[in-house]
């Protein structure tokens, strides 16, 4: 996929070549442009501006805030694939300016300046049915692919909360045991080693989440300066 350096990178290098010069020149290679938009195939149109490109996939990524690779590239596509979906309009406007140009001419002979305008439009729908059915067929295209990717992207940052809440649900109930070992190693008058019964914290480490779920627990109860003088609860001294 582009990335946006890329991106960038490309409109530099396809503003170092002038074009065509003739009016004539100029409007064929519109008109091409926004064949070229139809088929989604480009990200960025020449006329586009990248900043706003770069600030819209800022936007898409703060929505769905990714973090595995495959969210990443979901995030991404769905910022490309609404990137044309908002281009359409100005697609479709586009079709019609430059039918308006080609056909301004036309039915001359008609005395009524809006109905003139009119058969304008209608032949300009005419002349550019093909584009116009392929814009619609191309919005159709890219809604189905913004669905099916926002549902997948949606299913797998789900999938990933729910594994990060259990384990983090498993780590506190196994400080928990770790925990009540200690207590009952120290009423016991034993020394605590957590490797012997398979856990991975240090007997200080151990000590310290006792201390910290005790004042937790004292500040959460209204008990933390009844115990604290009591000298149930000892404050670690600030270093000097």
């Amino acid at each position: 996929m582009t990335s946006a350096n890329q991106i960038l990178a490309n409109q530099a290098n396809a503003r170092l070549s002038t074009g065509p010069a003739s009016a004539e020149g100029k409007a064929k290679v519109s008109h091409n442009a926004l064949k070229t938009g139809l088929t989604g195939r480009t990200v960025l149109l020449p006329s586009e501006d990248a900043a706003a490109y770069q600030a819209h996939v800022e936007r898409i990524f703060k929505q769905f805030s990714p973090e595995t690779e495959e969210e990443k590239r979901l995030s991404q596509s769905i910022a490309d694939t609404l990137w044309r979906l908002e281009r359409i309009p100005s697609l479709e406007s586009g079709i019609f300016a430059i039918g308006r140009r080609e056909l301004s001419a036309h039915f001359a002979d008609e005395e009524d300046e809006a109905v003139r305008k009119t058969m304008i439009e209608a032949q300009i729908f005419l002349s550019y049915r093909r584009d116009l059915n392929n814009l619609s067929i191309q919005e159709a295209r890219l809604r189905r692919i913004y669905e099916k990717d926002e549902a997948e992207l949606k299913h797998l940052v789900a999938e990933r909360k729910q594994a990060e809440k259990s384990r983090r649900e498993e780590e506190k109930l196994r400080w928990y045991d770790a925990m009540r070992h200690y207590k009952a190693a120290q009423e016991a008058g034993l020394p605590f080693d957590p490797a012997e019964i398979g856990f991975e914290f240090s007997a200080e480490e151990v000590a310290a989440r006792l201390q910290q779920e005790s004042v937790q627990s004292a500040i959460t109860s209204g008990r933390y300066y009844e115990l604290k003088k009591k000298g149930y609860i000892k404050v670690r001294e600030k270093a000097a």
